[in-house]
């Protein structure tokens, strides 16, 4: 009997133990009336031109870049594209871009630096597409590439993540000379499903893992991995996009004015550096 009362008051703890900070912060990320990246173009750039195709393979429907003007100076704008309606989320495969996806931003990317635009990118992913066809056709050097040929890009670049940030398919679009955060926003190298399968061989305990992650805006700008978090409305974006996108329009003008008035090797230093030190952290017994 005894037992039983154990094992009913634990279990009645178990339930009404709070939700961790960092899994509420996941939900709201997820959101699915959050604002996606190409909401946040569409309010933020005009005169949108999308540039399609990555010259070798196709065009990945998860993946939008294209030159536009920010309060009237040209620019390059690069989003993944996640889908409001099943079908679209089927046909953009739940925003997790193609290898073909990163090399069409890429290729954009290098035609800004070419004019000396800057790039904005806007990230709302979990990941990069982790299919067959994708791995075949390199989605290991895709992403590797990336990350090169954006720490050396002759042009500021300013990364924003909305909503989720996960994984290599993220950090292939967020190499940058400043990388905001919104502040409900996550931040990760995996998702925390796919973390507990790992470490406790259950997806169940995915609140626990995104505790231990570390993931939230206010653990990676302590780790030095992002520049800035930007406080969001109320209970989120969703519940109030002109005011988030007002607060980001503002902050991104500020960093483009900074980074604009920096010589192109002190941009490319300090991108330099910025990188190299990030998530250092030393102990002592």
């Amino acid at each position: 009997m005894a037992e039983h009362e154990t094992g009913r008051t634990a279990h009645s703890q178990a339930a009404s133990a709070p939700t961790p900070e960092a899994w509420i912060k996941t939900e709201l990320a997820r959101h699915p009336q959050r604002p996606y990246p190409m909401d946040f173009i569409a309010a933020l750039f005009t005169d949108f031109s999308e540039i399609h195709g990555d010259r070798a393979f196709g065009d990945d429907a998860a993946m939008t870049c294209g030159m536009a003007f920010f309060h009237g100076e040209p620019v390059l704008v690069v989003g993944n594209l996640k889908g409001r309606t099943l079908k679209e989320r089927v046909a953009r495969k739940f925003g997790s871009p193609d290898p073909e996806g990163y090399r069409k931003a890429l290729r954009a990317m290098k035609i800004a630096e070419k004019f000396g635009r800057p790039v904005f990118t806007f990230l709302d992913l979990a990941g990069a597409n982790p299919g067959i066809g994708a791995e075949e056709r390199g989605q290991g050097e895709a992403i590797a590439r990336n990350l090169l040929e954006m720490s050396r890009l002759r042009v500021p670049t300013i990364a924003t993540i909305t909503g989720e940030g996960g994984s290599g398919g993220a950090l292939a679009l967020a190499v940058a000379d400043r990388v905001l955060m919104l502040e409900n926003a996550i931040y990760s190298v995996i998702s925390p499903e796919g973390c507990a399968s790992i470490m406790w061989k259950d997806a169940g305990k995915k609140q626990q893992a995104a505790a231990a992650l570390k993931y939230t805006a206010v653990d990676v700008k302590l780790l030095g991995c992002v520049d800035e978090v930007l406080p969001e409305p109320w209970g989120g974006t969703q519940n109030n996009p002109e005011e988030a996108m007002a607060l980001v329009d503002e902050r991104l003008q500020s960093h483009l004015a900074s980074l604009r008035a920096l010589p192109v090797e002190s941009l490319l230093e300090q991108r330099y550096t910025k990188f190299r030190n990030i998530a250092q952290f030393y102990t002592t017994a």
